[in-house]
C-alpha cells in the first residue's frame, strides 16, 4: 500500500486557541538530458529517449521547470493527490516545535539560531512551529528561516502563509543579485524568511534542521542482481504502442557502486542525491552546530521494490501519464544513517550521533500528544470541532493509519554525546 496518506475526508480543521504547554548521474553514463517542455508534450519528449535512468525519470516528470508534477500547482491536501501529517491537524506541527525548543535549550540557546525546512511544501509546518516558538518568545531579529524550495509556484503558497507580504514582485520579494537565496520577506513574526534552492545555498550557522516527507521524492536507482552481477532497471519506450517500459540494462552502471559488499537483497533501490544531502546536512550539524530531524515514510534497509505513483489519492503507474501524478519511494533510513556516519577521509566532519527510528505514534504519544488533545478538546466550541480533533489524533497516531507507516530520525553532532546520555532526545525513548 502507498505510504502516502490515502485520505479523502478528512480536512484540517481550523485551528483551535489553546497556547501548548547529488545531482543525477545522467551525464556521467550518456544518459540523455530532456529539455524543458509543456505538461502536454512531457510524455512525447520522455518517450524519445531510450534508456532513461529512473531517477532521472524521476527528477525530470517531478522537477521539469515547465511541466515537473511540484513545480506549478498545489498538490497537497484535499485537492490534491496526497496530505500530509502537517495538514492534518496543528497537533503535530506545535509537538514537533516542542520539541525543536527542548533540543535547542539542550544546547545552550545558541543565537542566533536557524530553521531550515527542506522541502515545506503549503508551509504548514514551518506556521505551527513559528507560531508555537512565538509564545517562547523566539523569533524576530533572534530567528531566521530559510526554506529550501524548487518550486516557484509553492514557494508563494509559503510565503502567504508565512509571512506579511504576499508579492513576488513586491521589493520585498525580490533577493539581490549577488544573493543566494531567490526571495525573501518577513514572517508574521518578525522573522526573516528566505527561499533557497539548494541546500549548499543556505547560510552557515547553528541550524535546526527538518524534513518532512523529503527525502521520499529525491530520485531512486533501481537496481537488481542478476548472474552477472548488479544491473539497473532503465525505462524505455515499447516502439509497439509508444508506451513507457521497464528494461534492464546490459553492464553495471554507476549507480552500482552505492551498493554495500555485504548486501543480502536481490532488488533495492539508491538515492545518492538522498546520501549527499544527509552527508552535507551531517557535516554542518558537525561544524557549524545544529540539530537534524527527519520525518517520512521508509524502511530499515529490507525493501526492494518501492517506486511507485499517486494520484487523487490513490496508486497510479508511474510509467502512464507523466507529470500528473507524485512519484515517490520509500525512504532508506539505514542508508542515510550509514552516510551520516561514514565522512570521507578528506573531509573535516566527525560521524553524527543518530537516533531512531522510531514510529511516529511512539513519537507523538512520547511527546503528548494526549494530552495535547485533552487539552484542546477542552477549548473546543463545537462537538464538529471536536470530532474534527479526534479524528485527527486517530489519523495520526493510529498504527493502521500512518501511526506505524511513518518514522522519525534525529541526527547531533558527536559533542554532544554525553549530555544526550543524560537527557536522551525525546520521543525517541
Amino acid at each position: 500500500m502507498h505510504q502516502r496518506h490515502l485520505q479523502n475526508k478528512l480536512r484540517r480543521p481550523n485551528e483551535v486557541d489553546c497556547e501548548p504547554d547529488t545531482s543525477s548521474l545522467a551525464q556521467s553514463v550518456g544518459y540523455a538530458i530532456l529539455p524543458p517542455s509543456t505538461a502536454t508534450h512531457l510524455h512525447t519528449d520522455l518517450i524519445s529517449v531510450f534508456n532513461l535512468a529512473d531517477a532521472d525519470y524521476m527528477k525530470e516528470v517531478l522537477t521539469n521547470p515547465s511541466a515537473g508534477y511540484y513545480m506549478n500547482r498545489d498538490v497537497f491536501g484535499q485537492e490534491g493527490d496526497f496530505i500530509t501529517s502537517p495538514e492534518i491537524s496543528q497537533m503535530f506541527g506545535e509537538l514537533i516545535a516542542v520539541w525543536l525548543v527542548n533540543e535547542w535549550t539542550k544546547c545552550g540557546k545558541p543565537k542566533p539560531l536557524q530553521i531550515v525546512e527542506l522541502g515545506p511544501g503549503r508551509g504548514t509546518l514551518m506556521s505551527d512551529i513559528l507560531r508555537v516558538f512565538s509564545k517562547f518568545q523566539i523569533g524576530q531579529s533572534d530567528l531566521s528561516v530559510s526554506l529550501v524550495e524548487v518550486s516557484p509556484y509553492l514557494s508563494q503558497v509559503q510565503e502567504k502563509r508565512l509571512c506579511m507580504t504576499n508579492n513576488s514582485d513586491s521589493k520585498e520579494g525580490k533577493s539581490t543579485k549577488d544573493a543566494n537565496h531567490y526571495k525573501q520577506s518577513t514572517s508574521l513574526y518578525g522573522s526573516p524568511v528566505r527561499w533557497y534552492n539548494h541546500l549548499s545555498d543556505v547560510p552557515r550557522t547553528f541550524t535546526l534542521y527538518l524534513a518532512h516527507e523529503f527525502f521520499d521524492a529525491l530520485p531512486v536507482h533501481k537496481l537488481v542482481k542478476s548472474n552477472q552481477g548488479w544491473r539497473e532497471v532503465l525505462i524505455d519506450i515499447n516502439r509497439e504502442d509508444s508506451t513507457l517500459r521497464y528494461v534492464l540494462s546490459r553492464d553495471r552502471t554507476p549507480a552500482s557502486l552505492y551498493c554495500l559488499e555485504n548486501e543480502t537483497r536481490k532488488e533495492l533501490e539508491v538515492s545518492p542525491q538522498s546520501l549527499v544531502t544527509i552527508q552535507l546536512m551531517a557535516t554542518r550539524i558537525h561544524q557549524d552546530g545544529g540539530i537534524g530531524l527527519v520525518m517520512d515514510y521508509g524502511h530499515e534497509g529490507d525493501k526492494t521494490d518501492t517506486f511507485r505513483g499517486f494520484k487523487n489519492h490513490k496508486l497510479h503507474d508511474p510509467l502512464v501519464e507523466p507529470g500528473t501524478a507524485d512519484l515517490t519511494a520509500d525512504v532508506d533510513f539505514a542508508a542515510l544513517k550509514w552516510a551520516a556516519t561514514h565522512p570521507r577521509n578528506c573531509e573535516e566532519w566527525h560521524a553524527n550521533l543518530t537516533y531512531g527510528t522510531v514510529d511516529q505514534k511512539d513519537f507523538l504519544i512520547r511527546m503528548g500528544i494526549d494530552v495535547r488533545l485533552e487539552k484542546l478538546l477542552a477549548s473546543c466550541r463545537s462537538e464538529k470541532q471536536a470530532h474534527e480533533l479526534k479524528s485527527a489524533h486517530r489519523m495520526l497516531t493510529d498504527p493502521n493509519e500512518m501511526g506505524c507507516r511513518f518514522k522519525f530520525f534525529a541526527l547531533y553532532p558527536a559533542v554532544l554525546k554525553e549530555i544526550l546520555k543524560r537527557y536522551p532526545p525525546p520521543g525517541f525513548s
